[in-house]
């Protein structure tokens, strides 16, 4: 079975930093393409944080653009988000997103809409 586990998440200060991590895990993955991350603040809907392609390439939310930086470790199927210069703004759930195919014993099976569980990151002082 795969799983997006997230971790990092908590409370800062405005201005303060944090790193989110988001691990894929199970024994049968083949392959990760893009990874992302997104977020829901209370009464708004999901929106894009930012992503990475498999080769690195990134793209962000104009919001975040020069205070995030997403990364990603292909060798640990992990993607990461430093926060900087946090806004009380930033405070939401933050969602891990992932393009996997794995092998189930028999095929591959692709989930390309895949969620982890979110962790709330909350920024005030």
């Amino acid at each position: 079975q795969v799983q997006l586990v997230e971790s990092g998440g908590g409370l800062a200060q405005p201005g303060g930093s944090l790193r989110l991590s988001c691990a894929a895990s199970g024994r049968s993955i083949f392959s990760i393409g893009d990874m992302g991350w997104y977020r829901q603040a209370p009464g708004k809907q999901r929106e894009l944080v930012a992503d990475i392609t498999s080769g690195g390439r990134t793209n962000y939310a104009d919001s975040v653009k020069g205070r995030f930086t997403i990364s990603r470790d292909n060798a640990k199927n992990t993607v990461y988000l430093q926060m900087d210069s946090r806004k009380p703004e930033d405070t939401a759930v933050y969602y891990c997103h992932a393009d996997i195919t794995y092998y189930t014993g028999t095929n591959f099976r692709r989930l390309s809409d895949y969620w982890g569980q979110g962790t709330q990151v909350t920024v005030s002082s």
